[in-house]
């Protein structure tokens, strides 16, 4: 029985020294309060696309070039005939202009707005109406040759049946609700990537640390050589991963048939698809280096594989909130957020490749991948003295966040 005591007290001794020494730190409560983060970070997400939605919508009109005296008339027909929808599935807001000396050119014009996307425009007699359409098939034309049937039914007793003629017009532009679904498939394809790869970074320096391998290499080169070159290697597979699979993807894309590739049509980013695709290319090499810097430096203050896997939480609530904040940015180019998410280094090439949809100017690219490479050899600096001062130095195995101050 005595036996038993002094066995059972030593198990809950290393039970209650475990326990301490995993609880007692503040990653813990990062893995602790992990699901109500994540969730917090999923919502935004979710909101993100389905503001980035809603604003395509927004962003949408229909156009009546009808006489001033036919407006109200127009108008009051179109809030009766919207009652008859389901809110999701109204067409676009009407606008109503006054017909110039040339209607077609003036619907042409306005094909080509560049505030909204214009779906079609209604004009001539309402009775042999002509639907100007944006892309073929649209249930617009439809509507707005049921609104010129009702309108000539309130004003016109008595009136023959209308039948509209449809043309087809291309936009000569991208349209808006296009660029920015473009933009956030951008942001979540960046991110997509990064989160399976960027991650991968952090235990690159664990098994060195233990055989004491890079203590070696510290001697032989400068460390900020060491966290770089290691960088360098891991993107080097990174690149190989995104090659395999992009090669993948891009033969079973050829396999679709032609009604699933034709819901792709819209999505046309603002900078045309071969810049795009290079920026794209661009910012996805520069989001893994940002990212996977800052996940070197601080995984190579970890010196165990539990203290890497506690790591991986708050590495994957990064990589969240940096997709959170960029999506916003591609839903509201030119807005505060946007300007911040821009500036923000991590959340940088997220944001940028999203305003290469929306923004036609090359311009702020430059400037924003030159921005990212300084923080890039700022966070390897910092990264390397840390782990210099910190581990190399003073010889602890504990990292930084739980080393105490000497008295």
């Amino acid at each position: 029985m005595t036996r038993f005591r002094r066995t059972l007290r030593q198990t809950l001794t290393i039970a209650r020294r475990d326990f301490v020494a995993t609880v007692f730190t503040p990653i813990f409560l990062l893995f602790l309060f992990a699901p109500i983060l994540m969730g917090s970070f999923g919502a935004i997400g979710g909101m993100g696309a389905a503001s980035m939605s809603d604003g395509a919508a927004d962003k949408s009109r229909l156009v009546a070039i009808v006489p001033a005296t036919i407006a109200p008339a127009m108008i009051r027909e179109d809030a009766r005939l919207r009652r008859l929808f389901r809110r999701d599935e109204r067409p676009p807001e009407l606008s109503v202009a006054t017909p110039s000396a040339d209607p077609p050119a003036q619907a042409k014009a306005t094909i080509d707005d560049k505030q909204y996307d214009i779906n079609a425009v209604l004009y001539g007699p309402l009775d042999r109406p002509t639907v100007l359409l944006a892309a073929p098939g649209r249930y617009t034309g439809n509507y707005l040759e049921a609104l010129a049937q009702a309108t000539v039914a309130a004003t016109r007793p008595g009136a023959t049946m209308v039948t509209a003629t449809r043309i087809t017009a291309a936009r000569t532009r991208t349209s808006i609700g296009g660029q920015h679904q473009s933009g956030f498939f951008a942001v979540f394809g960046i991110f997509f990537l990064t989160l399976f790869l960027a991650g991968q970074v952090v235990g690159t320096m664990a098994e060195e640390r233990n055989n004491k391998v890079i203590e070696v290499l510290a001697a032989a080169v400068p460390l900020e050589a060491v966290f770089f070159g290691k960088l360098v290697g891991m993107f080097g597979v990174a690149v190989l991963f995104v090659a395999f699979w992009g090669t993948v993807v891009g033969q079973l894309t050829t396999l679709l048939p032609p009604a699933a590739a034709a819901a792709f049509g819209d999505l046309y980013p603002a900078v045309g698809a071969p810049m795009f695709a290079v920026l794209f290319a661009v910012y996805f090499s520069m989001a893994y280096l940002l990212l996977g810097s800052v996940f070197l430096g601080i995984g190579a203050q970890a010196s165990t594989m539990r203290e890497i896997q506690m790591l991986s939480l708050p590495i994957t609530l990064v990589q969240v909130g940096m997709f959170a904040l960029a999506s916003a940015a591609a839903r509201l180019p030119g807005s505060w957020i946007a300007t911040v998410a821009e500036v923000f280094p991590l959340s940088s090439p997220f944001a940028m490749a999203g305003r290469a949809a929306n923004s036609p100017e090359l311009w702020p690219h430059a400037l924003a991948i030159l921005w990212q490479a300084v923080w890039v050899v700022l966070f390897i600096t910092i990264g390397a003295r840390l782990f210099r001062r910190g581990v190399l130095q003073s010889g602890s195995a504990r990292p930084f966040w739980r080393r105490r101050a000497k008295a």
